[in-house]
């Protein structure tokens, strides 16, 4: 016999229930989002992957893809025009003179701000400015006079239609776009499309400077450099200086984001406001459509009938795993009194009051009621032991009462 303090066991985990998810259940329950996730994955990989060797830039003279523009800005370097690729508006303005051309490639792009500061630098420089396919954002303040036709051209290829000799000499040319109109008395209209010009060449007022407009990029895209008539025209409108800047509006320009007095509300475009408006109703008559009565409740019919032990079992279980022994015995104790009450001759309204409970109990029981009151009105057990101990209490107390 040895000596010494004994250990008590260490005490069991309790065992799985019913309600614990297995692996095989965490598994199917799962595996379509995982499979989802490697999906929207391999998607984005796949194409970032085919992005990345496509375009590096729309009418870029630095891009040799189909939409860049390297095939002009090398037939121009052989005629001894330099071409440099500018992407703020300090650096369009400064570049300003008579022996330069400025070509914008997205004038739609730039800010009313930054319009007006280009127009003031370039109107009476002597420089020649070129917009392609400017819209009504632009073309009125970077050509003012101009406007744009709701309509645009569905013919590319077009004839010249104009004495300008650029145009005379080309040809034929895919300018077919936009087409616009304009007030200038001595404005070239070239390339017309059901009456309406597709590039327009507008004088300034001093000076040997001009402004041109064109209706579609094509003709500057290595991919259509070739056909017709487009790289005579392109040589002949961006070679009639020795210095080309080629304008690629950006948004990292600081100019970009300069909104001068202009508030919030004053950049967003006025359909955007109507269609909040419009939104917003539609929610109000959904909501009040969603909350009117469609008349009383009706009945279902459950698919399973679940029996009560089961229920009670399961509500068990989960105090358990919650560690919730006062719940269980304010349960228990509440559901105990509420049947005593109408045996021992106590309203149901009274059925939870101490000073009605208890008087009526031990009149009928002829015990003591401290006894009574620390069984159904005590403090919650200490562990599962007593609240066992506990039900069995109050099943006997219950038995007591009811017999005759």
């Amino acid at each position: 016999m040895t000596s010494g303090t004994a250990t008590a066991p260490p005490e069991a985990p309790l065992p799985a229930t019913s309600a614990s998810p297995t692996t095989r259940q965490v598994w199917t329950r799962s595996r379509g989002v995982l499979l989802a996730l490697v999906i929207l994955l391999a998607a984005a990989v796949t194409i970032a992957l085919v992005r990345s060797g496509a375009q590096h830039g729309s009418l870029d003279p630095r891009s040799a893809d189909p939409q860049g523009s390297r095939a002009v800005a090398e037939l121009l370097a052989d005629r001894g025009v330099s071409t440099r690729v500018v992407t703020t508006l300090d650096g369009a303005r400064t570049a300003a003179g008579p022996g330069t051309t400025l070509l914008i490639a997205g004038p739609d792009l730039l800010t009313p701000r930054q319009q007006d500061s280009l127009h003031s630098a370039y109107g009476n420089s002597g420089a020649r400015t070129v917009l392609v396919a400017p819209g009504p954002p632009s073309v009125g303040t970077l050509a003012p006079g101009v406007g744009t036709d709701a309509t645009p051209s569905y013919d590319s290829a077009l004839a010249p239609g104009c004495a300008l000799p650029a145009a005379r000499r080309a040809g034929t040319a895919d300018t077919g776009g936009l087409r616009y109109t304009t007030d200038a008395p001595d404005a070239d209209a070239c390339y017309p499309s059901e009456g309406l010009p597709t590039l327009l060449r507008i004088p300034a007022a001093e000076g040997d400077g001009d402004t041109v407009v064109l209706g579609a990029p094509d003709i500057l895209r290595n991919d259509r450099l070739g056909e017709q008539g487009n790289a005579s025209l392109a040589l002949q409108l961006l070679g009639s200086r020795p210095h080309l800047v080629w304008y690629l509006p950006s948004l990292s320009d600081d100019s970009a984001t300069d909104a001068g007095d202009s508030d919030f509300l004053d950049l967003v475009p006025s359909g955007w406001l109507w269609g909040t408006l419009q939104l917003f109703l539609a929610a109000l008559l959904a909501a009040l459509w969603r909350a009117r009565r469609l008349g009383p409740l009706v009945p279902e019919r459950l698919p399973v009938a679940i029996r009560a032990s089961e229920t009670v079992e399961g509500r068990a279980r989960l105090y358990r795993k919650a560690d919730a022994r006062d719940r269980a015995a304010a349960a228990l104790r509440s559901t105990t009194r509420t049947r005593l009450a109408p045996l021992v001759g106590v309203s149901p309204a009274q059925a939870h009051a101490p000073e009605a409970l208890l008087p009526a109990l031990s009149a009928q029981l002829r015990r003591e009621g401290q006894s009574l009151h620390a069984l159904l009105f005590g403090p919650p057990p200490r562990d599962d032991t007593a609240l066992i101990a506990l039900t069995d209490q109050l099943d006997a107390l219950e038995r007591e009462v009811r017999r005759p």
